[in-house]
């Protein structure tokens, strides 16, 4: 079996168990007739939902039911609106990818820098500082950091609006809350990675050539320690969309994290499994664009693909 088959059908099998413990999870937690219906409304209107939304089916068929659907494109309806799951999941889709993707724009364009000049004068001032200023942004809450930002810009300054998303504006705090918890791990590993690169015998060589310091770094130093950086980037893409809930309530970004929590809510079986379809779609893929950069950062790992094929 080669290798891209071999990761196809892992791909298959993580999102088959994570559709599979959802849908059990979400239908094992309570009747969603008893949320999205009023109190008062009588036993016999209950029923007609219930039966509406096949509810009223055992479990075992439910399921097969779903399975049956999915392989045929459908997703379900929305209990809530009546619309079909995926077209509401897909309108948040968008704003859900521009906040992770500057987020992440974020998160390397400081944390890789920081984690550099952190290697480069290993156990100097310059280091000890880097290293306190990621140890603080790696502590610090999604939430608490959201709000102190609402409270210092939009509040106190009044320079950036507190929520919505109709402008570039209105990215920047939620994009600056998702990507610095990020950043501060990436300059944490670029500088352990940093380290052990820039002790190898060709980073001496190099500089017996006369190599300056910048193309050294740049050059031979960075291109070896992204390896490991680009692992926990595809890691880390996941658990961003997840962390993407919580930013996305705090500054009403309307993505598919608050869409998320309106939907867990009000227990709207179908729009929480589509998303979490999606996110389990997103962590896959991100984990096999992983192992392309591998190739492209390392040859060696090539090598060892047609070795196993």
């Amino acid at each position: 079996m080669t290798w891209i088959s071999l990761k196809l059908l892992r791909a298959l099998v993580t999102m088959w168990l994570v559709l599979t413990f959802v849908f059990f999870v979400l239908r094992l937690s309570g009747d969603p007739t008893m949320v999205l219906l009023p109190d008062d409304v009588d036993q016999a209107t209950r029923d007609f939902y219930r039966a509406k939304w096949g509810l009223d089916l055992p479990l075992w068929e439910q399921y097969t039911s779903y399975l049956r659907a999915l392989l045929q494109g459908d997703f379900g309806v929305s209990f809530r609106n009546n619309l079909d799951a995926f077209q509401v999941v897909w309108e948040r889709v968008p704003k859900t990818a521009l906040l992770g993707l500057a987020s992440i724009a974020v998160a390397l364009l400081i944390g890789m820098p920081l984690g550099v000049l952190a290697a480069v004068y290993r156990n100097s001032w310059l280091d000890r500082i880097v290293m306190s200023i990621a140890v603080f942004g790696f502590s610090m809450p999604n939430f608490f950091l959201g709000i102190l930002l609402i409270l210092i810009f939009s509040l106190k300054l009044r320079v950036l609006p507190s929520s919505g998303s109709g402008t570039w504006q209105h990215l920047i705090m939620p994009a600056a809350t998702l990507g610095t918890g990020f950043a501060a791990q990436i300059a944490r590993y670029t500088r352990s990675s940093m380290i052990e690169v820039l002790s190898k015998a060709y980073m001496r060589t190099a500089r017996s050539k006369g190599a300056s310091l910048g193309q050294r770094v740049v050059r031979h130093a960075l291109p070896n320690a992204s390896v490991p950086v680009v692992t926990v980037l595809g890691i880390k893409i996941g658990e961003m969309l997840g962390w993407a809930v919580v930013t996305e309530t705090v500054f009403a970004w309307p993505g598919i994290g608050r869409l998320l929590t309106s939907a867990v809510a009000t227990r709207d079986l179908a729009v929480v499994q589509c998303i979490m379809i999606i996110l389990a779609f997103t962590m896959v893929m991100a984990n096999m664009l992983v192992d392309l950069i591998y190739g492209w950062l390392d040859p060696r790992v090539r090598v060892g693909r047609r070795a196993q094929a």
